[in-house]
């Protein structure tokens, strides 16, 4: 993939599988949200192919698709959209069901059906007849989640979700994607910059760096010590978690040992 005749990504795979969720990590500039996006075809890339599985063995050139055809079987939630203005937060999240309408609108008998299913699931709910411009950055996104789980589609996309959200949402939300992997058999990728949230949520996690995936493979397999710090070149500590038992990530600053040089055991 590339900018401008610059490379951004170099040879870079992922494969997300129904019923898992796969996080992507990496420090800034790794390639994370433009992987993300590929695979959602908002960019092009050179060279490469995205494929679809469908009923488990039949594979689909997913960049032949039409545009609805693509977005009743793949959606995304991008980090940069913009607030429409005179729009009820049902609008918004009825604009989710466009795959499923004719070219003039048309009939959509499931739609109400999975609008309000996709109102309850984000929490917003309350908030549908509300106009949009009046909510906070984080509900804000809980409705444009919502507006992505309308689509109904198997594969759900998402760049950095947890942005603006309070530490009550964010872990809504990562339990949400956990439900929708395990009762819903969806393919989920998320790209996410907290290392411990990956590690709670995700069945993989896929670690970039300069536009290559340097390591996929489970929490415990990716999150090491060494390969993080030399990643993001900071000292990482890696231990367990001892209330999951999944790895726990420490990264340590000039600072993290003040407290032990003012305060030195005995």
């Amino acid at each position: 993939m590339a900018y401008d005749r610059a490379d951004v990504l170099h040879d870079a795979a992922l494969s997300l599988r129904p019923g898992e969720v796969t996080a992507l990590v990496g420090p800034n500039g790794s390639g994370k949200s433009t992987l993300l996006r590929t695979l959602a075809r908002l960019q092009r890339a050179r060279a490469g192919d995205v494929h679809l599985e469908e009923d488990g063995t039949d594979r689909v050139d997913a960049l032949a698709l039409a545009p609805k055809q693509f977005a009743r079987r793949v959606a995304l939630l991008t980090q940069q959209r913009p607030t429409p203005g005179g729009l009820r937060v049902r609008d918004v999240v009825e604009f989710g069901r466009y795959p499923y309408q004719g070219r003039w609108g048309g009939t959509d008998p499931e739609g109400t059906a999975a609008i309000e299913r996709a109102l309850r699931l984000t929490g917003v709910e309350d908030l549908a007849e509300r106009a949009v411009e009046q909510l906070s950055g984080g509900q804000l996104q809980r409705v444009w989640l919502a507006g992505c789980l309308a689509q109904e589609t198997g594969v759900l996309l998402l760049d950095e979700p947890t942005t603006y959200l309070d530490l009550r949402y964010q872990v809504e939300l990562l339990d949400l994607m956990r439900d929708l992997a395990d009762e819903h058999a969806i393919a989920v990728g998320v790209v996410l910059h907290d290392l411990d949230q990956a590690a709670a949520v995700a069945d993989r996690v896929a670690l970039l760096r300069d536009g290559r995936v340097v390591a996929d493979g489970t929490p415990e397999e990716v999150l090491l010590s060494e390969r993080l710090t030399e990643v993001y070149g900071i000292r990482i500590e890696v231990d367990t978690d001892p209330l999951t038992g999944r790895p726990r990530t420490r990264a340590i600053g000039r600072h993290s040992t003040r407290s032990e040089r003012l305060h030195p055991t005995p």
